[in-house]
């Protein structure tokens, strides 16, 4: 640590630094996740009052600069995918003509489920910040976080779903097409 940037407290055992600059940093990292994720709570509200689906929103960053803000579109779209994080990162790709967004963060005004924690991680977002945890959503009827994916408990799970892989022939075809179409995909 550069103690041009601490300041230095003497004790009886010796020199103590206290790093006054660290803790201004993140002062303004908690002063700018603040901002951020106020303007996902604010889409979220606005999602509501237009009647474009449940309270939830998110808001794709990049320099410090807003990318876009959008909030949930699922009773709008007819879309059961159109969740605020997933909608903001299909905005967020298109506007800024790339697939990948490692240079971008996202806030979301809730914990994001499993099906919108995985458009996050596809799209190499480099940080997630979120305000309301999943029991929030959950609290009021909202049951398709399905927090168990994430947290590894059962208790809020409620789809009935069977899932089987498929046998013989339609498992290999299935899978030689990634073997014959990988010269054609260079994806990062």
């Amino acid at each position: 640590m550069d103690l041009r940037e601490a300041n230095v407290l003497e004790t009886n055992g010796g020199a103590v630094a206290v790093a006054t600059a660290f803790s201004s940093h993140q002062e303004a990292v908690q002063d700018r996740d603040h901002k951020f994720l106020t303007k996902a709570v604010e889409e979220a509200y606005k999602g509501v009052e237009c009647g474009d689906g449940g309270p939830f929103g998110a808001v794709v960053v990049r320099n410090d600069e807003v990318v876009v803000s959008c909030h949930n579109m699922v009773l709008r779209c007819t879309d059961p995918t159109a969740h605020a994080e997933v909608t903001a990162i299909r905005e967020a790709c298109k506007k800024l003509k790339q697939i990948e967004l490692s240079d971008c963060e996202i806030y979301a005004s809730c914990e994001p489920c499993p099906m919108c924690f995985g458009a996050i991680h596809l799209s190499r977002i480099k940080r997630l910040v979120y305000g309301a945890k999943a029991e929030a959503a959950i609290s009021i009827g909202f049951d398709d976080f399905i927090a168990d994916a994430l947290r590894g408990t059962g208790f809020y799970q409620k789809a009935h779903l069977e899932i089987k892989r498929a046998d013989g022939n339609g498992a290999i075809i299935a899978e030689q097409v990634f073997e014959k179409t990988k010269a054609k995909f260079q994806m990062y």
